[in-house]
């Protein structure tokens, strides 16, 4: 088979590295077979065309044992390959293998000319700090929830969390459009109730509405919230899709902080033989979509993330990745007050604190327990 070759390719190259679980016999043949179906998808020994044998198809650029049953295998590909679509880049790095059992991405590596196609976080870290005005702690953060509560309870409750200094808050992201709590009276009122609070307390406070919907609906909904005031937006990339959310924050016009929440995206990590490294779900791919903070569930609490899936998180949220800005990584999850030290000490002041619940199980004074979250994390 032979192609057009009158479009040169420019020879550079993005790497994956991937943990493959497979018997030492059976390694070279699961990892050429990756090379294969992530890029022509056709039977190889038909291919004729040196073009495509040297350049297009994926190159097993090592492949190292871990253990008797485990190998890492780093593979290159072409940077025409991904195109110029965050689509297809994921697509090329997980598409057909993610169906296939025992192969797992555990990295990414782009040259400055792939990553520097994706406009990444508006603001990251030091444009949310800057956002807010608050430089040298852990940021804030806490949902308005239950779901079944009205727009104006809701609102209510919005403004005692920011009167109690609460830098950030969202809707829970079971909160969308319902017939108890229609979206657009709920981003009113809580625009409205978080504004209020902070021009009493004269401290910033962002209220995040969950912009999380039907394809055809979900920018409508992010421009009203920014016409109702709300100062961010909350998206579930593994509902809407990455790229999805890369519209949101690739959009000047609304040029607002988006925060990105894990749901439906576990069972891409969860199996440490098969998915995608927390690293790479939570946080490469959050940069490349433009989140300006990952919210996942942190160790401790009532999921079931390691340490060390954490600390990877927030490799891949933090690590220097040419002009992508670093995000926050968001850890919650059931975390408790009681642990505010345990996690400053784990995480650092470069985090966001969420809490949510435990918030109401402190007492009745809602507004004093959050004066006593944010003297706890200082």
């Amino acid at each position: 088979m032979k192609t057009d070759q009158s479009f040169p390719l420019s020879g550079e190259r993005f790497t994956a590295v991937y943990h493959l679980v497979c018997q030492p016999h059976e390694a070279q043949a699961y990892a050429r077979d990756i090379c294969v179906e992530q890029t022509i998808e056709f039977p190889e020994a038909l291919i004729t065309d040196q073009m495509i044998r040297r350049h297009i198809i994926g190159q097993v650029m090592s492949l190292t044992m871990i253990d008797t049953a485990r190998f890492k295998a780093v593979i290159s590909y072409p940077v025409e390959a991904a195109g110029r679509e965050l689509t297809q880049l994921l697509n090329v790095l997980f598409g057909n293998i993610s169906i296939k059992p025992g192969i797992r991405l555990v990295d990414v590596e782009l040259p400055e000319s792939l990553a520097n196609q994706y406009r990444g976080p508006r603001f990251g870290q030091a444009g949310l700090r800057e956002l807010l005005g608050v430089h040298d702690r852990p940021l804030l953060f806490t949902a308005i929830k239950p779901m079944g509560l009205s727009p104006r309870a809701l609102a209510d409750l919005a403004y005692r969390l920011a009167l109690g200094g609460i830098h950030l808050i969202k809707d829970d992201h079971g909160l969308t459009d319902q017939r108890f709590c229609p979206f657009d009276e709920r981003v009113r009122r809580c625009a409205e109730a978080v504004d209020r609070a902070s021009r009493e307390t004269g401290n910033r406070c962002l209220y995040l509405p969950n912009v999380t919907a039907p394809a055809g609906e979900m920018m409508r909904r992010a421009r009203f919230a920014r016409d109702a005031g709300a100062g961010g937006l909350l998206c579930c990339p593994g509902l809407t899709g990455f790229d999805a959310m890369r519209l949101l924050a690739d959009d000047d016009e609304l040029a607002l902080p988006i925060l990105s929440h894990p749901a439906f995206q576990g069972t891409f990590c969860v199996h440490s033989d098969s998915g995608l490294a927390h690293g790479v779900l939570f946080g490469l791919f959050n940069r490349l979509a433009g989140a300006d903070g990952t919210i996942f569930p942190s160790w401790g609490g009532r999921f079931a993330f390691t340490q060390d899936e954490c600390s990877d998180l927030v490799q891949g949220a933090t690590r220097p990745m040419h002009r992508l800005r670093p995000i926050f990584p968001v850890p919650g999850g059931g975390m408790r007050l009681e642990r505010i030290a345990e996690l400053r000490e784990f995480y650092g002041q470069d985090c966001i604190l969420l809490i949510g619940g435990d918030l109401h199980v402190q007492g009745t004074d809602l507004v004093e327990s959050c004066r006593w979250f944010v003297e706890q994390a200082g």
